[in-house]
């Protein structure tokens, strides 16, 4: 895996950084499965309270590697040839490379830079915060080779753009920035330094309850899911009332009383 993609754990925060920065990034099945492997580690440490996604070098990622992953060959009997076949869940190996990060328990923040096209977009998307440089290009460029995203693309796009905004992107394959981007709701927000802001951001959410963050991305991932409001009020009530009655609650009024940071223990699952 460390090839391809890098995890570092410090102090509740998990850095997961794509590491091919000779090709910027693209994407090849070693990619793929590492990518995957990095999600599946940090899903299974209980200490990671936070996740910041990167891509080492000048971009985040360029989107698909073509030499690779293009062509008869690959589609015939290579690793194109059984999209339908669900390896993941609900996904297959490459959906499962970005829809793992809204899925993970934790939150995700990518920081994003140079280029997110295809793909790569499609990856950032699976992030719950996506943090982008303002003169980052990004695009959803399937179209220009022929095809549609097939990453998780849609399901995530979906809740975070409206329906011709959506359109726009599929159909035209334009090129946008990063202010742009947010403008669209496809980015969080901009800053000249992605990964500095990420990182900022995942070290004060490792220091708040975990049981509360985790809490809160189940209700907004029950939201996402279209969940009715009756149903949703009472998925509310429910986490609210867990958090009450636990042990990280007490420590953060101890806490918040005493002046003092807050010492938390890591969920049991």
């Amino acid at each position: 895996m460390t090839e391809r993609v890098t995890v570092n754990i410090v102090d509740g925060v998990a850095e997961v950084r794509l590491s091919r920065p000779d090709k910027l990034n693209a994407l090849d099945m070693a990619m793929f499965e590492a990518i995957v492997a990095a999600g599946d580690q940090v899903r299974a440490d209980p200490t990671v309270r936070a996740v910041v996604f990167s891509g080492d070098g000048r971009s985040f990622c360029v989107g698909i590697d073509l030499a690779s992953l293009g062509g008869d060959a690959a589609v015939g009997n290579g690793p194109l040839a059984h999209l339908e076949t669900r390896t993941h869940g609900a996904c297959n190996l490459f959906q499962q490379a970005a829809m793992q990060w809204r899925t993970l328990p934790v939150p995700v923040i990518a920081a994003v830079h140079g280029h997110a096209l295809g793909g790569g977009l499609q990856l950032m998307l699976g992030a719950d915060v996506r943090i982008v440089a303002p003169d980052t290009a990004l695009s959803v460029k399937e179209v220009v080779w022929g095809l549609i995203p097939d990453m998780a693309g849609l399901v995530l796009l979906r809740s975070l753009v409206r329906a011709d905004v959506l359109r726009d992107l599929l159909f035209s394959g334009r090129t946008f920035n990063g202010d742009e981007a947010v403008a669209l709701g496809v980015a969080s927000r901009v800053d000249p330094d992605p990964l500095a802001a990420a990182r900022a951001m995942a070290r004060a959410i490792a220091g708040f309850s975990p049981d509360a963050v985790r809490a809160a991305k189940r209700l907004c991932n029950a939201a996402d899911a279209g969940l009715p409001d009756a149903e949703l009020l009472l998925c509310e009530a429910r986490e609210q009332q867990a958090l009450l009655t636990g042990a990280a609650h007490r420590e953060a009024v101890a806490a918040g009383l005493a002046r003092r940071p807050a010492v938390f223990a890591d969920p049991s699952g």
